[in-house]
């Protein structure tokens, strides 16, 4: 159930900016296994937002999931994909103290197979964008 990679945690850095890799499917179709995020430590998080917080169950294990609503206790996070699972429904609510970031943007790397020029111009076009707090997402997350 892993979802992030290459744990980047800001440890006293000049920026609090950090970058990860995805790993599994929870967040299609808004993040793909292998999507790089640059991700904002300590910044403030709103319902809606992607942010990465440590696994309640292993503290050790970085997660990426939308908050979706501030409970008592805490945030209650989803994956946007819902058969995924590994998300507040199994889990709960999570303590503040365990969201580390919110997710700023994601850039897929260039696959080997795209040489051709057009290809690499359609790779830098879609490659980066920015991840935008999806409050319409949310209410419907929240629905279920």
């Amino acid at each position: 159930m892993p979802e992030l990679s290459e744990e980047s945690e800001h440890r006293g850095a000049l920026l609090p900016f950090g970058a990860a890799e995805v790993t599994g499917p929870s967040m299609v179709p808004t993040l793909f296994h292998g999507d790089r995020l640059v991700v904002r430590y300590g910044a403030r998080i709103r319902p809606g937002d992607v942010v990465v917080l440590r696994h309640p169950f292993q503290q050790d294990l970085l997660v990426v999931k939308r908050a979706t609503e501030r409970r008592e206790g805490g945030w209650w996070v989803l994956g946007d994909n819902a058969y995924a699972g590994g998300d507040s429904t199994d889990y709960g609510t999570l303590p503040e103290e365990l969201v580390l970031g919110r997710v700023r943007f994601r850039y897929r790397p260039r696959r080997a197979d795209q040489r051709s020029l057009l290809a690499v111009l359609r790779w830098a076009l879609s490659a980066a964008r920015p991840v935008f707090s999806d409050r319409s997402a949310s209410r419907r997350l929240r629905a279920r």
